[in-house]
């Protein structure tokens, strides 16, 4: 623990340290979401098979259904993923840096690789999502489920989710390298949540 842990933190500090916490809420519950989209996309395909091949009869819109709650557990969930550490990186390094060469680590990824791909994928999926949504577009499979443009959405929560988790490393790390170590997310699923 650094000696600037042992005083009262700075307004900043305190300020920043909130806001960490409102995205941390934010992204935690984007994983509860997601957990439970898990378990929709599992009861909709056991639906889709008992209907299909003990029943006989086969929806394409359920099939597509369980597809659809399937992407929203990957994109959706990749916040709460970049929060508990659960990206891969190359934890033979990273694991055994310091506290506060791991925040510079983070931060200086964030800005120089994470941020620059938020944007131009955002880019990519406003101009995606709008020309779904302005067409109206639906399954191609006749029977298929339509507003395909609520789907596409989900890639918006990406960007958003991911931007924001993005927002808090950079500013965990400026705490961290202020001295103030305690705000440091124990990455890699060793204790994550219990930091959080």
């Amino acid at each position: 623990m650094s000696t600037a842990d042992a005083g009262p933190e700075p307004g900043w500090v305190h300020a920043t340290a909130r806001c960490v916490a409102v995205i941390d809420t934010i992204c935690r519950w984007s994983g509860y979401l997601v957990a439970w989209a898990t378990l929709g996309t599992v009861i909709l395909c056991f639906a889709t098979v008992y209907l299909r091949y003990v029943i006989g009869v086969g929806l394409i819109w359920l099939q597509e259904a369980y597809i659809w709650t399937h992407v929203v557990v990957i994109v959706l969930g990749a916040g709460y993923t970049m929060m508990t550490g659960g990206f891969v990186r190359v934890d033979v390094l990273y694991s055994r840096w310091s506290v506060r060469r791991r925040a510079l680590s983070d931060m200086v990824m964030t800005l120089f690789l994470l941020v620059p791909f938020l944007v131009i994928f955002g880019m990519g999926v406003w101009t995606f999502w709008s020309a779904s949504y302005t067409s109206d577009e639906g399954s191609l499979n006749p029977g298929g489920m339509g507003n395909l443009w609520m789907l596409k959405a989900t890639l918006i929560g990406f960007v958003v989710l991911v931007g924001l988790q993005g927002l808090a490393f950079v500013l965990r790390g400026l705490m961290v390298l202020a001295g103030h170590e305690r705000h440091a997310l124990n990455h890699g699923g060793h204790g994550a949540d219990a930091t959080l």
